[in-house]
């Protein structure tokens, strides 16, 4: 059986080749990126088994979009091929998320996987796994795509483990006011992810605890908190576990990761500190680069890190290269 179905939009990612404004930058790398399939990419490379079900152009981007997320280990079988509508594409710089000078520019509107639906998704895929995981992105991209969330995150007999990354992006809605529906689908999923900055932002809740109060029912939430770490609430108890220091060379494709760590370390029935642990690990690898996605850490190392006593874990410092395998010990700075 397959481990986890993740169901969501890739895009064809253009990377600049030196920092500056979009109107300055000379030329760019192409790569992927998409929130549901850089979950599916880390899994894959972990070990998992895993899917990515989608829609694309009957275009080139088409054909290297799919071809790039199965070069990963991940089975493709159940992406669609519009003819009618593009494979989105998107261009950003250099800079932080967060900063001032970020820019991103999309182009999706109209694109294939914004056509996803109940009635063009292959809906019997996607029980056939142990674990679903969605975005609230998917929500984001369209009336139809609401609906498929909608049917997904509803109770229904057989429904695998349904896991829901929240995933606010505020440009990608139109009206603000229309985000409050990601409570929704999240009240209706198992496993949920959400940034404290997201949950403020889209339904005005502040705080750990208090995002636990507003979604009682799933039955395991993680809640980010940026450089801080997170907090894994489930069974009636919270744990909080810090992130390591990080020299961070990109922040994009961070949060994914984190999912994925989370995902695979539930997979393998390891206990809530040791998958925020995970977690925190996988995001620190793809900080490291300057992708969207790339190669988890070897298992073995991550193993060994996550075993660390909470001081040695505290004092814990990740460099660009730690991630590569072996010791790795010119990355890794330990007490």
């Amino acid at each position: 059986m397959t481990e986890v179905v993740c169901v969501g939009e890739s895009m064809v990612t253009f990377l600049p080749s030196r920092p500056g404004r979009l109107a300055d930058v000379p030329s760019f790398a192409r790569t992927i990126g998409g929130a549901e399939s850089n979950v599916a990419c880390a899994l894959a490379a972990a070990g998992h088994a895993t899917a990515w079900v989608s829609r694309v152009g009957a275009d080139g981007f088409g054909d290297h979009l799919v071809e790039a997320v199965a070069a990963y280990g991940v089975d493709t079988s159940a992406v669609r091929r519009d003819p009618e509508r593009p494979t989105g594409i998107y261009f950003r710089t250099a800079n932080d998320r967060s900063a001032a000078a970020h820019e991103v520019a999309y182009y999706r509107a109209g694109s294939a996987a914004s056509a996803m639906s109940p009635a063009t998704v292959p809906l019997d895929v996607l029980d056939d796994c142990r674990v679903l995981h969605l975005s609230g992105i998917t929500a984001a991209l369209s009336a139809d795509c609401r609906a498929l969330v909608a049917a997904l995150t509803a109770p229904r007999p057989g429904r695998p483990l349904v896991s829901f990354d929240v995933n606010h992006r505020p440009r990608l809605w139109r009206d603000p006011a229309e985000a409050r529906v990601l409570l929704e689908y999240a009240r209706g999923a198992d496993l949920v992810f959400v940034g404290e900055d997201e949950a403020a932002q889209a339904w005005d809740v502040h705080g750990a605890d208090a995002i636990r109060r507003a979604l009682p029912e799933p039955a395991t939430l993680v809640v980010k908190r940026g450089a801080e770490g997170a907090v894994l609430y489930t069974d009636g108890a919270a744990v909080a576990v810090p992130a390591p220091a990080v020299d961070v060379v990109a922040p994009v494709g961070a949060g994914d990761a984190f999912a994925a760590g989370v995902l695979s370390a539930t997979l393998r029935g390891l206990p809530p500190a040791e998958r925020l642990r995970h977690g925190h690990l996988m995001a620190a690898a793809v900080l490291t680069v300057e992708a969207d996605v790339c190669a988890p850490p070897d298992r073995a190392l991550a193993d060994r890190l996550v075993a660390l006593g909470e001081r040695e874990w505290a004092a814990l410092r990740l460099r660009a290269g730690w991630a590569r395998g072996g010791a790795a010990a010119e990355g890794v700075r330990t007490p």
